[in-house]
């Protein structure tokens, strides 16, 4: 089963189904190098070529490059991010940041970063616009093929448009769940041809068989990424809602043959915007069932029923990652923000 492509900016071409690389890192269990590499082996032949991390997941970025250099694999794509620490914005200087993506370059072992996705903690410290610039100073260098954002609201995205940066994509959270993509952002994106990459379609394995006529796990849960989106859910409407959410797409699965979690993908697929979904990297077996989403045709009935659900539900409301920047609330409790110090 082939997985589907698509092409971004410059003929650049990447598989719309990506390995996401931060359940890899710290904080959410001890992963092997060698157990690591075959997991990304078996990603890479099931044709996942472009694999996502970031600087601030630990040791992700030394994990795929020595990946590259000990298997041989097929062309991989490598998506990486630069996010200075929030302690650090107001004092950011070019050197900073030409720093933090020679260490990408380092840590990966290329000479050039595929895409670099650029995270600014705070809007009220200046600064974020010229990051960006010098970003794109080199991209034009030759160190970073193309640069994308990740978790901006649509007033700062639309600011960095204006101030000319050629912002390629944007990763942002996009689910059954989280329709907050579809406030703004989503049309934005569409009027300047910035494509979505999509984190969370699977609201951190809570969309599947699993969960589904289960109570609602007890606390302490097993990871960070568990709490991430336990909060998804809450901001849902609570686990009542969920479970009928996950009702739906039990029966949408099972016409097509397919697994919850497959539909949930095919779901995010299908939205404006959205050149591909990232799926979390820790267990290699779910590799099948993932394919599976390239051969679901949804129809006029399953987003008819999805959306129902969906009308019902209380939220999450807003912009894209607002909840998420409100610092006295619980989303901003599990953030680490200065992780770049010690990285």
């Amino acid at each position: 089963m082939s997985v589907e492509r698509a092409a971004l900016a410059g003929g650049y071409s990447i598989s719309r189904l990506l390995m996401g690389g931060w359940q890899l890192a710290g904080g959410h269990g001890s992963v092997s190098p060698a157990a690591a590499h075959a997991q990304m082996q078996a990603y890479a032949d099931a044709g996942i070529t472009t694999f996502d991390c970031a600087d601030i997941y630990t040791g992700v970025e030394e994990l795929i490059g020595s990946f590259k250099r000990l298997r041989a694999v097929p062309a991989i794509q490598v998506h990486t991010k630069c996010v200075p620490d929030r302690q650090a914005l107001a004092t950011l200087r070019r050197t900073d940041v030409e720093r933090m993506i020679d260490r990408s370059l380092e840590r990966l072992g290329v000479e050039q970063l595929d895409l670099v996705q650029f995270h600014w903690w705070d809007y009220a410290t200046p600064g974020c616009a010229a990051a960006a610039h010098w970003l794109d100073e080199l991209r034009r260098a030759g160190k970073i093929r193309h640069v994308g954002v990740t978790n901006f609201d649509t007033p700062q995205l639309a600011a960095l448009l204006a101030a000319g940066v050629p912002v390629a994509t944007h990763q942002l959270q996009y689910s059954v769940l989280d329709q907050r993509p579809v406030n703004g952002m989503a049309a934005l994106c569409a009027a300047h041809g910035v494509q979505l990459l999509c984190y969370g379609a699977l609201a951190g394995g809570f969309l599947s068989e699993k969960y589904l006529g289960q109570p609602a796990p007890a606390e302490p849960l097993e990871n960070r990424s568990l709490v991430k989106y336990r909060l998804i859910i809450e901001e849902f409407g609570g686990w009542g809602i969920f479970q009928n959410m996950l009702q739906v797409l039990q029966l949408i699965a099972a016409k097509h043959h397919a697994t919850i979690g497959a539909v949930a993908i095919r779901y995010v697929l299908d939205q404006p915007q959205v050149a591909g979904v990232i799926t979390g990297a820790r267990n290699a077996q779910h590799v099948p069932a993932t394919l599976a989403a390239m051969r679901i045709n949804l129809d006029a009935a399953d987003r008819t029923a999805i959306a129902a659900v969906q009308a019902a539900a209380s939220g999450p409301g807003g912009d894209t990652y607002t909840l998420e920047r409100n610092h006295s609330g619980p989303h901003a409790a599990i953030m680490r923000y200065n992780i770049n110090a010690a990285n």
